[in-house]
């Protein structure tokens, strides 16, 4: 085996290994795939301006995230049905993460049980945030939060951009549905859990999705939300300014910046085409995230110069899980780690307070000068 150096070495040894429905599922985006594209295009719209001679003999990456200390501010997004890319699944992920010393956010539609995840990733030195979808039984996504809670989990996020699921044109045509052996492990009847049903010519889990997920979700939603948990919610999948204030004026404790990588309405922005806007709306009022596109220390770099607090990476994990589970995942982590260390080193920033705006320009904005 040749080693692996980037993120798209993990990706091509993944597609090498994971059935092709499998593999289509974690890779596609929707209809024609233009925000797919986008998201990783929208990082060569930017230039770094390093600055020299500064001392970079040390570089430090630690922060506080939602009031947990993480050695890098690279988290590992909610991808749903893990186990599909490693027997382990999102108790690999989440060992591989607490080993790193990042947060992991675990998806509602996982194929691993809250309590899994929590007794492989969570305790001393874990960080471990919930994802959650809101059904149209409000009491069964409850029971997702206090079962969360109970488990140690610090933070729901809360995805607000799928009241129907995008059109994902490989899944309607591989007609995807978890292998018969796996289901999503935090629900116990058939018809939640993945596990069984009819679901015709269209992809299976569009189906799941008109049935189980509520479309009426609203901004009394999110209030409801909060009231029924003590822990932070930030919501994900926010792209415009005006829902950026709306958010803050729910009282949220932070927005993730999310276009649910490229798998919902094709042709919105790129993420980091976006991040700017909604940074400037909040006003410092709350802590704002990123996701999408993310491939290498030097987007990572460009995100938080731009304002983001810290980002996720979804689909990388995956790769890495496939590769060569636990171990693989964490050698992703470690690659983007490092990578990031070289490009704040290069770039002369000693540590996150360091990172500014002043560190990025517009491509464009040199043909001006």
């Amino acid at each position: 085996m040749s080693q692996r150096v980037c993120v798209s070495d993990f990706e091509e040894q993944a597609r090498k290994v994971l059935p092709k429905t499998v593999y289509d599922y974690y890779r596609s985006g929707a209809d024609e795939q233009r925000t797919l594209h986008d998201n990783v295009e929208a990082f060569n719209r930017w230039c770094l301006l390093p600055r020299v001679l500064r001392d970079v003999s040390s570089v430090d990456m630690s922060l506080s995230v939602l009031g947990q200390r993480l050695s890098m501010p690279v988290c590992v997004a909610s991808t749903a049905m893990q186990r599909m890319a490693h027997a382990d699944g999102e108790v690999a992920t989440a060992r591989a993460c607490r080993a790193v010393g990042t947060a992991m956010m675990l998806s509602s539609w996982a194929t691993s049980t809250i309590e899994e995840v929590s007794e492989a990733g969570g305790g001393p030195g874990g960080v471990l945030w919930m994802q959650l979808y809101i059904y149209k039984d409000r009491e069964l996504s409850l029971s997702l939060v206090r079962r969360a809670e109970q488990a140690g989990y610090q933070a729901i996020f809360l995805t607000v951009d799928t009241p129907y699921l995008g059109r994902r044109w490989d899944d309607m045509r591989n007609r995807f549905k978890l292998p018969s052996h796996l289901s999503m492990s935090n629900f116990l009847a058939p018809s939640l859990s993945f596990s069984e049903g009819s679901y015709g010519a269209d992809s299976g889990l569009a189906v799941y999705v008109s049935k189980a997920i509520d479309p009426s979700l609203s901004w009394e939603d999110v209030l409801w939300l909060k009231r029924n948990t003590h822990l932070p919610v930030i919501l994900k999948g926010v792209l415009s300014e005006e829902d950026a204030r709306k958010a803050v004026d729910c009282g949220v404790d932070g927005i993730l910046v999310s276009n649910h990588g490229a798998r919902q309405l094709d042709g919105v922005p790129a993420t980091l085409d976006v991040l700017s806007e909604v940074v400037r709306a909040v006003g410092g009022r709350c802590d704002i995230f990123l996701d999408g596109g993310i491939r290498r220390g030097t987007d990572i770099l460009k995100a938080l110069a731009l304002g983001a607090k810290a980002v996720f990476v979804g689909r990388p994990v995956l790769w890495g899980l496939a590769c060569g589970g636990e171990e693989g995942v964490t050698e992703l982590l470690n690659l983007l780690k490092e990578e990031l260390r070289l490009a704040m080193a290069l770039a002369g920033c000693r540590s996150l307070s360091e990172v500014s705006r002043a560190l990025v320009r517009r491509r464009e904005d040199f043909s001006r000068l």
